[in-house]
């Protein structure tokens, strides 16, 4: 079941991703400042990476011993989604300037996730 949970909510985020790119290109193009435009860009991109990584973790992850670890990289690329793309939209929506200092968190989870992932493969493999 982990692996399609984590196919499920990669192919949301990827959904999520979607729209909120349409939305910041067609919805807030006339209202917020180009820069602005830039970090909602930021935020999609990242979300858009991290959700094709989750279905990444869904694939490989029946392939894999259950002590490998790869679930974890698909709950860190959750996780960052929230911390680093959530923080930029709410950046970009409120204004909210405080909202920057949260983004790095995610920016390491993403990070780690990447390297637990590579490290469960590898792990997996010996």
């Amino acid at each position: 079941m982990p692996g399609k949970l984590f196919m499920i909510l990669g192919s949301l985020n990827l959904f999520l991703g979607v729209a909120l790119g349409a939305f910041g290109a067609h919805g807030l193009r006339a209202r917020v400042a180009p820069e602005m435009l830039a970090v909602w860009h930021t935020a999609v991109e990242y979300q858009l990476v991290h959700a094709l990584g989750m279905l990444a973790v869904g694939l490989v992850l029946p392939q894999l011993t259950a002590t490998s670890g790869v679930a974890g990289a698909g709950w860190l690329m959750l996780g960052g989604i929230v911390v680093f793309s959530g923080s930029l939209y709410g950046l970009v929506l409120t204004g909210a300037r405080w909202l920057g200092a949260v983004t790095p968190f995610g920016g390491v989870l993403f990070l780690l996730a990447w390297l637990l992932l590579a490290w469960g493969v590898w792990r997996s493999w010996r």
